[in-house]
């Protein structure tokens, strides 16, 4: 089987880290459980000025290696692997962080399955045209069996891949909303995914 699976806050504890460095930056204190949106800028209440500067630091080299891996995500992905599954990560991270997060892949045991960098949020003003960047045109002429994502933003780009079975990892920003279709399903944590993509396999 073909497998997607986004990085932030599926591989590692982003928004977790980024609830500690808000505070750090302009002493706002909004604990993980209250981030009620993706959009970082509207969960912390920031002017575009604070926003930017959020942003930067975050993904920061330092920053992004500092990132505390989700429970059970390197176990069950290279089980995945073993099994001889495809498994490529796809993640809207800037172009430019591509060298931290995959040292980070490789740090955490996961070296062998390819990242690719996807402008998902139009953020990318330059398109940074190496091997490991990818436009949307690009991401939806591949096509996947299994997928695995927490934003809601990005929920309509994995829908466009016809069969594809889609585990929402449930995080606080992603439980109100709507799933786009019955090829989604929610699930609490890494245990829950591996769990449903058995399933999968078994159809």
């Amino acid at each position: 089987m073909k497998i997607y699976i986004d990085f932030d806050d599926v591989l590692c504890e982003t928004a977790k880290y980024f609830t500690v460095l808000v505070k750090e930056l302009f002493a706002i204190n909004v604990p993980y459980e209250q981030v009620h949106s993706f959009n970082l800028q509207k969960s912390f209440n920031l002017n575009d000025v604070q926003y930017d500067e959020l942003m930067k630091a975050g993904h920061l080299p330092q920053k992004l290696l500092a990132y505390e891996e989700t429970f059970g995500a390197s176990k069950t992905v290279n089980k995945w692997k073993r099994e001889g599954h495809d498994v490529y990560i796809i993640t809207g991270r800037p172009f430019d962080s591509y060298e931290p997060s995959r040292k980070w892949l490789d740090t955490h045991k996961l070296e062998k399955i390819p990242l690719y960098c996807v402008d998902k949020y139009g953020r990318e003003i330059i398109n940074q045209n190496c091997s490991y960047n990818m436009t949307l045109a690009e991401l939806y002429k591949m096509d996947f069996d299994f997928a695995v994502e927490d934003s809601p933003s990005a929920f309509q780009h994995v829908a466009k891949f016809n069969h594809c079975k889609v585990a929402v990892y449930n995080r606080p920003w992603n439980k109100n909303s709507e799933l786009p279709d019955s090829r989604f399903k929610r699930c609490n944590n890494w245990k829950e995914i591996d769990k449903m993509f058995e399933e999968i396999k078994r159809v």
